[in-house]
Parts: structure tokens; C-alpha cells; sequence
């Protein structure tokens, strides 16, 4: 089974998807004229009304924060070390590159998601790569086969990946038992997730600020005991990206390949971008400016905090500590992390990391949820069975992932998303000139000053393919017309 595993990760990530990812984000940045570098402040300033929502939709602000919770988990603290370790330092300048060309893709798939999203059948918006796939291409065997693909991969895979980390932690830290840890899980994971999106929203509207900024602080922290040696740290990062010298005294390095493909997956897994994840989470958004493209920017804003905030945060905690000198082959993921804040902030940092890791996995696996739902609503109108089915699914996989070996769990977790992210790619680049019409009108009305607004009727051709109701209704009668910033050229 393991060797059947990695062959399989082999062909796809060391043929396929590195240079589909890279070709399609660099091809999106170049299409946008680098629209993630251009407009990088539009992303916080389109913050500022978005907890506006209606009774069909989550708020913008709570979809970026449902898209964070998925993202922020185990990839910015286990996979950053695995990137580390397998990859050498190099590995975490080619997360860098794949987070700041993933920004565009980002941008395409999350706006086709809010044009393409319909209503279930309580009257909330769902939408996603499925959805766009079907409406947009007229392709619904491509979003069955998406669907399928999403729900292993986030619903089962990638939850127990979450659980596994979690586990781990308390065994390091607090030397609890996985049973036990499993079962606790379980038991949390199943009272937020019968509880609907919307629960799934509050609760990660409410706890991803915090544990980010948390994180973020101790972080500083770190980085203002070891000021000396950022210098170094970054030189070795650029210098072992590029080959210039082997990686750091213990850590495994494999050259310019190994470093690439290890930052690129890590970065991919946490990110999301061009997988179709994110997607899921936008589409359920009443989007404020009233613009699919609005909600496209807020979920390349996730995609930078993600990666070049946290990630990054993650490797200079690892790489300043100096662990990576002493490296042994028994330390790997959470493990050398804690290790490395410990050697730092004392004994303490090792429980910080575990309560870090619990929630910054706990709300992936309750956000992974959530996508794990759209698309099995997709699959079928009468869902009540088939979500129960779901949920029991979720949470036994939560607790194989409590009690399963790291490595098997974490290669299945590579597989799932690379055939997820293929299916996706094909599509956005398929349904590229939609988006790309849509960005464009939106910074046309930005750049002439008006609040950007989506009017269907100025797109024939894209309103036999649209759910009626979803943008074909009229402003709100109290909805002020609050001026935009100009668009710089």
C-alpha cells in the first residue's frame, strides 16, 4: 500500500502538478499584469465592510476566516518542519514563490466560486470548483469526479492528518494518550460540525484571529532573541534554494529538486491555492463590494497570511534556534518545532506549541468539514442521510488519524490533494476569460471611483449558466454607495 502510495505521489508531484501549478499561477499573475503586487493594499482595505452578510450568506470576513481555519493547521507548523528536514532551508524560499504566484490563482478560482454559487435547499449559498465546473463548463462528470475527490481529501484524509498532529503534541508536551486525545476530538469535532456552516463560521470568525495573533506575537518574540542571526538565516535560505551551498549541518538535503518539490508541496498543503479549497468557503459569502471579484481579493489576502506571514514565521522560529544543526532522524514535524521554541523561551514553549497545534488543527478539521458539505450537497439534493454519513465519516477519521503513524498519513494526504488540485486547474484555466472579465470590471468601476457592482444583464451570455435570484436582484434600497479608492496605475 505505502509503495503503491508513492509511486503514485512520484508521477503526480515530481511530473504533473509542480510545473501545472507553477505554469498556471505564473500565467495568471502575467494575465492580472501582477495584480497581487499591484493591489496589495486593495486586499485590507476591502476589509473594512466585510462583516456584511444576509440571510442567504456567511460574511466575508467569516469566509476568510472559515478558508484560515482550513489553511492555518498542520502545514504551518508540522509541514514547515517536514519541509525543513526533507528539503533543506532552500525549501522555504520555494514556498515563498509558490505562495506569491498561487495569490493570482487564487483570485481566478475564488471569484468563478462566487459567480457560479447557487442555493441549497434552506437558501444558503454554496458553490465551489463542482459547482463552477458544472455551470460554468457544462462538465458535471468533472464535478462529481472533484467532489469525490474534495470529500476524501479534506472530509477524511486531511482531518486525520489535523488529528495526527494534535496527538502528537499532547504526547510531546503533555505525554496524554492519542486514545484519549482521539476521543476528546471526536467528541468537540462532532457538536461544532452537527451544528451546520454557519456554527462553522462563528466559531472560526471567533478563534482565527486570536490563535494567529498568538502565534504571530511569540513568533516576534523569537525572532527579537535571535536578531543577530536573521541575516544568516536568510542568506542560508536563498543560498540552499539555489544550490550554493549543502543545507544546513544534519538537516536532509537533496539538492535544488528536493528543495523545490518539498516547498512547493508544504506550500501548496498549506495554502490551498489552486486547489479548490478555498473556493468553497468564498462562494458561501454575500460578498461586500457586491462583486464576485470582491471576494477573490479577500481569499488572496488568506493565501499571504497564510504562507508568507505564518509559514514564514514557523521556519525563522526553526532555522534561528540553531536545532537543525543537532539534527537526529527520530525528531521530525511538531516535534521539531516544539524542540526549537523550547531552546528558545524555555520548557514552556513546548506546551505553547501543542495548544498552538490543537487549535490551529482543531478548526481545519471543522472548516474541512464544511468543504466536505458543499460538495456532497452538490452530489444530491436530498443530503440529510448522506451528510450523517459524512459526519460519522469525519470523525472516525479523526481518530485513525489520532492513532496512526505520521508518514502513511501524511503521503495520503499529498496524493488526495494532488488529484484534487489537477482537476481544478484544468478547470480555471478553462473558465479563465469569465474571471478575468470579472477582475477587470471590477477595478473599471474602482478605477472611476463607485462602489463596484455586478449587473448580470451586462453579461448576456453568462445568464442561462447562472442561478436565478443569486445576482439577478436589485440593490438594497439602504445600501449606501460608499466611494472606492481609485485604482493606481
Amino acid at each position: 500500500m505505502t509503495g503503491l502510495i508513492n509511486f503514485a505521489n512520484n508521477i503526480l508531484w515530481g511530473y504533473v502538478l509542480i510545473y501545472l501549478l507553477l505554469g498556471v499561477g505564473i500565467y495568471f499573475t502575467i494575465r492580472t499584469g501582477f495584480i497581487q503586487i499591484r493591489h496589495f493594499g486593495h486586499m485590507f482595505s476591502i476589509l473594512k465592510n466585510s462583516h456584511k452578510s444576509d440571510k442567504s450568506g456567511i460574511s466575508s470576513f467569516q469566509a476568510l476566516c472559515t478558508s484560515l481555519a482550513a489553511r492555518v493547521g498542520t502545514g504551518n507548523l508540522t509541514g514547515v518542519a517536514i519541509a525543513l528536514t526533507a528539503g533543506g532551508p532552500g525549501a522555504i524560499f520555494w514556498m515563498w514563490v509558490v505562495t506569491i504566484i498561487g495569490m493570482a490563482t487564487s483570485l481566478i478560482e475564488s471569484t468563478l466560486a462566487q459567480l457560479y454559487k447557487t442555493k441549497d435547499d434552506e437558501g444558503n449559498y454554496r458553490g465551489g470548483p463542482a459547482y463552477y465546473m458544472t455551470k460554468g463548463l457544462n462538465m458535471r462528470w468533472m464535478g462529481v469526479l472533484f467532489a469525490i475527490f474534495l470529500i476524501i481529501a479534506f472530509g477524511l484524509v486531511f482531518n486525520a492528518v489535523q488529528a495526527n498532529s494534535i496527538a502528537q503534541a499532547a504526547a510531546s508536551a503533555f505525554n496524554f494518550d492519542p486514545l484519549y486525545v482521539g476521543i476528546g476530538l471526536v467528541v468537540m469535532s462532532g457538536f461544532i460540525i452537527f451544528g451546520g456552516l454557519r456554527w462553522i463560521a462563528r466559531v472560526a470568525e471567533l478563534v482565527v484571529p486570536i490563535m494567529a495573533i498568538a502565534y504571530l506575537l511569540l513568533a516576534f518574540w523569537v525572532v527579537a532573541d535571535h536578531f543577530e542571526r536573521l541575516p544568516e538565516v536568510f542568506m542560508l535560505i536563498f543560498k540552499s534554494a539555489f544550490g550554493l551551498q549543502e543545507a544546513a549541518a544534519g538537516a536532509i538535503g537533496y539538492g535544488i529538486s528536493q528543495a523545490m518539490t518539498q516547498g512547493i508541496q508544504r506550500g501548496l498543503f498549506s495554502n490551498e491555492a489552486g486547489m479548490g479549497s478555498a473556493p468553497n468557503a468564498a462562494a458561501s459569502a454575500t460578498p461586500y463590494p457586491p462583486h464576485p471579484a470582491s471576494q477573490g481579493y479577500i481569499q488572496m489576502l488568506g493565501v499571504f497570511m497564510d504562507t508568507l506571514v505564518i509559514c514564514s514565521a514557523t521556519a525563522v522560529i526553526i532555522l534561528s534556534s540553531g536545532v537543525l544543526d543537532n539534527y537526529q532522524d527520530g525528531i521530525n514535524g511538531i516535534q521539531l518545532t516544539q524542540l526549537a521554541l523550547s531552546s528558545t523561551v524555555g520548557g514552556w514553549g513546548s506546551t505553547f506549541i501543542a495548544v498552538a497545534i490543537f487549535f490551529f488543527a482543531f478548526t481545519s478539521i471543522i472548516a474541512n468539514y464544511a468543504y466536505a458539505e458543499s460538495n456532497m450537497i452538490f452530489l444530491g439534493r436530498n443530503h440529510m442521510t448522506g451528510l450523517f454519513l459524512l459526519r460519522s465519516a469525519v470523525l472516525a477519521m479523526v481518530m485513525f488519524g489520532a492513532l496512526a503513524e505520521m508518514p502513511l498519513v501524511w503521503k495520503m494526504a499529498d496524493l488526495s490533494m494532488g488529484l484534487m488540485a489537477v482537476t481544478n486547474l484544468i478547470a480555471i484555466i478553462l473558465l479563465s476569460g469569465v474571471a478575468l472579465k470579472l477582475i477587470k470590471d471590477y477595478n473599471q468601476q474602482r478605477q472611476a471611483g463607485v462602489l463596484p457592482t455586478f449587473n448580470i444583464h451586462q453579461y448576456p451570455e453568462l445568464q442561462n449558466d447562472i442561478e436565478q435570484g443569486i445576482w439577478d436582484k436589485e440593490p438594497l434600497p439602504n445600501e449606501p454607495l460608499v466611494r472606492c479608492e481609485k485604482v493606481r496605475q
